[in-house]
């Protein structure tokens, strides 16, 4: 993998580039569909890449670990051909849905262990077995595993929390540089800073991260219901000492709103479940502020979701026919509602890559902050 930035912004953090694997090359900045099980929820692959142009989804390493298992993706060759995908993957580790097992989890310094959501189970996950379990998925970037501390977390668990990731992250890291890819491509692994909204533990762990030297960079540990202000200085914070010449991951963020901020921060790379869990209750991200299509207004008003943001399903449907497959329960509805939501996030870090390259970026992205947050 590399990254080359192509421009910097002269009044913010702000840079774009582009980062290449052997799957193709992704431009940043940029939002990562997250298509935890091999799909990203009611979009055929096709669509990914021809109406949305994604450049990169995501899949999660707990859910396809469980089901449908590494035998199957091992026996068809991978990720990509498993679910016909040819651009980038990236996996995150599981920490995240061993965070959110709370009740059903077991944290040691061997690992966790945990019972399945599906049949209750037991397995056990160490650093080590994540990044074998990484390999045999096949996914390009591959994700250290962490503790996710929750929010509001005291700040003797977060220390805790921070060495029992450090610790994991040194024993992943060697095991990761012991094993060899599996099926012929190149895979990179990004080690994740962590700290809560503590800055002393961001700091120290921002630090500690920077000095293991891997081809990116990752913060998680955000947009878990902080205040948007700490989510905001905290990656400030790390940006500032993470270093420039690598990518820049924000874990599982976020509205439209956080990733303009974010990127003039110096963000390179997103995900979030919002943009398609939110179009199925009917939800659209567009270019004039949020709808929410279930609304009265929206049942006679035959112009298309968004003209402006280009794309066959943005600018063939009406805003009544989709509101009345919606109100409906009809599962074209979401399929709809998931693919405009995906193609204006995309649409929105495509615009801040130009805005970035012409040098007006902070002027775009202060407007354009009122403008998406606003509620039509």
């Amino acid at each position: 993998m590399q990254f080359r930035i192509t421009s910097n912004d002269t009044h913010s953090n702000a840079r774009s580039g582009v980062i290449s694997t052997a799957h193709g090359e992704i431009p940043t900045p940029i939002f990562m569909p997250v298509g935890t099980a091999g799909s990203v929820k009611a979009v055929h692959q096709r669509e990914l890449e021809h109406d949305i142009d994604a450049r990169i989804i995501l899949g999660n390493t707990y859910h396809l670990y469980l089901r449908p298992g590494l035998d199957i993706l091992e026996k068809v060759g991978g990720i990509h051909r498993f679910i016909g995908w040819q651009r980038p993957i990236l996996t995150d580790s599981g920490g995240y849905q061993v965070y959110s097992l709370a009740a059903n989890r077991k944290i040691s310094d061997e690992g966790v262990t945990f019972r399945s959501h599906i049949d209750g189970s037991k397995h056990l996950f160490t650093p080590e077995g994540v990044m074998d379990i990484q390999r045999k998925i096949g996914a390009d970037i591959i994700m250290a595993f962490d503790e996710c501390t929750p929010y509001p977390c005291e700040y003797g668990y977060a220390k805790k929390s921070l060495k029992i990731t450090h610790d994991w992250l040194i024993r992943g890291i060697r095991h990761f540089h012991s094993t060899q890819s599996r099926y012929g491509y190149q895979q990179v692994l990004f080690p994740i800073v962590q700290g809560s909204t503590y800055p002393d533990l961001r700091k120290e762990s921002a630090e500690f991260i920077a000095e293991q030297d891997q081809p990116g960079n990752a913060i998680g540990g955000l947009s878990v219901g902080e205040p948007h202000e700490d989510m905001y200085a905290m990656t400030e914070l790390v940006c500032g000492i993470l270093p420039k010449d690598k990518p820049r991951y924000l874990m599982g963020v976020g509205t439209p709103e956080n990733i303009l901020e974010s990127i003039a921060l110096g963000i390179d790379m997103f995900d979030c479940v919002m943009p398609t869990r939110n179009a199925r209750n009917g939800m659209l991200f567009t270019t004039q502020g949020i709808i929410n299509i279930r609304n009265e207004k929206w049942k006679e008003d035959l112009s298309p979701l968004d003209e402006q943001l280009g794309g066959h399903v943005s600018t063939f449907y009406s805003k009544a026919y989709l509101r009345h497959l919606v109100i409906s329960k009809e599962i074209l509805g979401a399929q709809i509602a998931s693919i405009h939501n995906l193609t204006f996030y995309l649409w929105l870090v495509k615009v801040a890559r130009q805005k970035i390259e012409e040098g007006t970026f902070v002027e775009w992205k202060n407007k354009m902050v009122k403008v998406v947050s606003q509620r039509l």
